[in-house]
């Protein structure tokens, strides 16, 4: 297949797909908070309970997140474009302008999301230009807040209509 051509048509693809946003945090081995927005995320398995997101090599916290023995993946809620954006800006603490605490699992947890997966990574992957990380479920915190959608570079809620 032609590379530049059909990356570009993937990408149109891809974009028309909607998706739930999370935003996975960890710390650094000196402990900062570190996080970031991730839509490539899955559930993978029931036993034992695990879960999937990938990881951009190029992304500046890349080390830290594949070397790290457990992340917290944060489901936003409807009303949480801002942190989204937040997680996906660059050259800001991310932390400073956000809500959050250490759980008892010493993983920064974002205030106010609609459900939070504690994991230890379970095993990474190699794929391509991306890492994706496994993790096995150590703890779950849910509001059951109705989730943030992401669809053609834009955030949004479930239409109501979906439910009719």
């Amino acid at each position: 297949m032609e590379t530049g051509k059909n990356s570009e048509l993937f990408k149109q693809v891809m974009g028309n797909y909607p998706t739930g946003v999370t935003v996975v945090t960890t710390v650094t081995k000196e402990g900062a908070p570190i996080g970031l927005t991730v839509n490539s995320f899955a559930s993978v398995s029931l036993a034992p309970l695990l879960i999937l997101w990938s990881i951009d090599k190029r992304v500046s916290t890349y080390e830290e997140f594949i070397s790290t023995d457990k992340f917290a993946v944060h489901i936003l809620a409807e009303n949480q474009g801002d942190i989204c954006s937040l997680f996906a800006s660059k050259g800001i603490d991310r932390f400073a302008n956000c809500k959050w605490k250490l759980s008892n699992n010493q993983l920064p947890i974002i205030e106010d999301v609609s459900s939070v997966l504690q994991c230890k990574t379970f095993k990474t992957v190699d794929a391509g230009d991306h890492t994706i990380l496994i993790g096995e479920i150590i703890d779950i915190q849910s509001e059951m807040k109705e989730p943030l959608l992401y669809h053609k570079r834009r955030f949004g809620k479930i239409p109501t209509s979906f439910y009719d």
